[in-house]
């Protein structure tokens, strides 16, 4: 019998793009892991999994894997020239066996001789050839559009900004067809602090279909959430549920609250330190349901400066 998988972790994103709305390149560093200091390898254990995280000493992602058993597994290997993503290897183990027919490689070439513009190239490990991405950046260096090229033939998204006020409006229209808008607006908190508002609204064959309003504080720090669907009765979009944080003084969550309809869930997290000195939690217990995570972290010995 075929055996299913689904990742439990959100770092599932690194393992794109394969879908039709491809995402600029991001490279990840520990910073996107909540991680502090000079990190070499991160091991996060759960109740349902695991997932093993290898970074450089620039504290950039090198390697890592998702563990579903013993003898099934993804690898994720990053190779960087300059800074930049220039390789990116997803090899999948099923039975302890490496899987050559679900495994894929991408290759990116960079070109700067005029505007910045990325390629992207993804191969099997059969050596088939399955997409192509290219991006092509402004003079401002902002991504203005996406052209996937493929078998099925070319898919092109245009990105544009659009300014009015105080709100930055950025439009995906994939073959003239919405795709994604993100809208990015301010306004002041408590303590008359400033928080950037993203709302985020997602369509399906150019359908109004899901949207995501966040608020960050000036850390970048997600403060709330709320999800929308669209009511096709109202023809508008519905709040679904709202999430709200609160951090501790050192920046780590502490609780959140969500209300769905007329239910609210309120969890509180748990945590326990490693005694490196780098402020980094070792162990995660959320309360009440008091399900863990736990994370086994190693660090590089500090130097005077940092090996190129």
């Amino acid at each position: 019998m075929e055996k299913n998988y689904t990742t439990f972790f959100l770092f599932v994103v690194l393992l794109g793009p394969l879908s039709l709305q491809s995402q600029e390149i991001k490279v990840f560093s520990t910073a996107d892991f909540d991680l502090k200091g000079a990190v070499k390898n991160c091991l996060v254990s759960t109740n349902y999994g695991k997932e093993d995280f290898t970074f450089n000493e620039k504290g950039l992602l090198t390697k890592s894997v998702t563990r579903y058993s013993d003898n099934d597994y993804d690898i994720t290997y990053y190779k960087y020239g300059n800074g930049e993503l220039i390789e990116k290897r997803l090899e999948n183990y099923r039975d302890k066996v490496f899987d050559e027919g679900t495994s894929i490689a991408n290759f990116y070439t960079i070109d700067t001789t005029e505007n910045r513009k990325v390629t992207e190239k993804i191969v099997s490990y059969k050596k088939e050839f399955l997409d192509q991405y290219e991006y092509l950046y402004d003079a401002d260096k902002r991504l203005i559009k996406i052209v996937r090229t493929n078998d099925d033939g070319i898919d092109e998204t245009l990105v544009s900004y659009k300014t009015y006020r105080n709100e930055n409006t950025v439009n995906y229209l994939m073959n003239g067809e919405m795709q994604k808008s993100i809208r990015t607006s301010f306004k002041k908190g408590k303590n008359k602090e400033k928080q950037q508002v993203v709302l985020t609204k997602k369509f399906l064959n150019g359908v109004p279909h899901q949207a995501k309003e966040e608020v960050l504080d000036a850390k970048g720090k997600i403060l709330s959430k709320i999800d929308f669907f669209f009511d096709d009765t109202t023809k508008q979009f519905a709040p679904e549920a709202t999430v709200t944080y609160t951090y501790n003084a050192d920046g780590i969550i502490s609780t959140t609250e969500t209300v769905r309809g007329d239910q609210t869930v309120l969890n509180e997290y748990v945590h326990q330190f490693d005694g490196e000195g780098s402020g980094n939690w070792v162990k995660q217990i959320i309360k009440p349901d008091n399900t863990y995570t736990t994370r086994k972290i190693s660090y590089y010995e500090l130097l005077d400066e940092v090996k190129e």
